[in-house]
């Protein structure tokens, strides 16, 4: 495995190693015997409904959440052992937004740098230059209270390379937020890709998942159901295309003289193709439906088709 040099300290690649890794509370088991890595520069995604067990992944990986077994190494050094080394190259955006509201913008910035025990000369440069990244120089000063949410977001984001992490942990990073604020986000997040950083996130939006992630893992009940790359998880598991169309007995009877690959999901039957015109037109040919639309296949087919449509509280 290649070695890579970062901060003072050589690593060994791949950034994150999970090898059978277990998590219990009590009786329930949170995360039974996953593995996968995370390799350095890719932004990697955790994806799951409630309960899965992703959240309780990233905490492992943060070593707030000490693990029940297996092994975890983040930049070659293990979770249970290596906690304030790791803990100073990591930098994580929480689901929800914890600043001080006493403190203004750049107070909050300042404030966290010492944690870190940053000369404050390099920390008010630091602070400047993130400021600046996430748009928010000119509301240096400003309470936080007075912050839109998609500003708060930008914000968190910021605090969390205020150490200068070269992993970042992203914790529904853009959630809540309009169009507009979140494919800032979105651009921000490359960036620092761009710029040499591993990221590791959880996102309810799939489509968020799908524009930034090079590879990901859906999780369920604790475990990983698939891991890979998004659009060969869709193409693996769905094909390129669906074609939608009115469930009837007249659709399935036509459906199954064509051979087609399809799932019942209430009034309406998704068929799963690469071929959407020629499903299409024996459709309308043969049976008439009232409905027929053609569509393209996305991470949210699969994710749905691999967990259920049943609504997880």
């Amino acid at each position: 495995m290649p070695a890579i040099l970062l901060d003072g300290w050589l690593f060994i690649a791949p950034v994150i190693v999970a090898s059978n890794l277990v998590k219990r509370f009590g009786n329930l088991v949170a995360v039974d015997n996953i593995s996968f890595t995370v390799e350095e520069g890719e932004i990697f995604g955790f994806l799951g409904p409630n309960g899965a067990g992703k959240t309780t992944a990233m905490k492992m990986i943060q070593c707030v959440s000490p693990g029940s077994g297996g092994k975890l190494t983040v930049f070659g050094m293990d979770v249970n052992t290596e906690q304030r080394k790791i803990k100073r190259l990591i930098g994580v955006v929480p689901q929800e937004n914890n600043f001080d509201p006493d403190f203004t913008v750049y107070e909050n910035l300042l404030v966290y740098s010492r944690y870190f025990d940053i000369p404050r000369r390099d920390a008010e440069k630091t602070i400047s230059e993130l400021l600046d990244f996430v748009q928010l120089d000119e509301k240096k000063d400003t309470m936080i209270e007075h912050l839109s949410g998609g500003m708060k977001r930008r914000l968190i984001l910021a605090r969390a390379l205020v150490n200068r992490s070269r992993l970042l942990i992203l914790d529904e990073p853009t959630v809540g937020l309009d169009p507009q604020a979140r494919h800032l986000i979105w651009d921000r997040i490359r960036k620092l890709q761009a710029q040499g950083s591993t990221i590791v996130l959880t996102t309810h939006y799939l489509e968020e998942a799908a524009r930034l992630c090079d590879r990901l893992v859906i999780m369920d009940s604790g475990k990983i159901l698939v891991e890979g790359k998004p659009d060969e998880l869709v193409r693996d598991y769905i094909g390129t295309e669906i074609v939608e169309v009115q469930n009837g007995p007249e659709a399935v009877a036509c459906l199954d003289r064509i051979a087609a690959k399809y799932e019942t999901i209430g009034d309406m039957i998704q068929v799963y193709t690469d071929d959407p015109q020629k499903v299409a037109n024996a459709l309308l040919e043969e049976c008439r439906p009232g409905h027929v639309v053609a569509r393209k296949a996305t991470l949210e087919d699969v994710f749905l088709k691999l967990t259920g449509r049943k609504l997880r509280e």
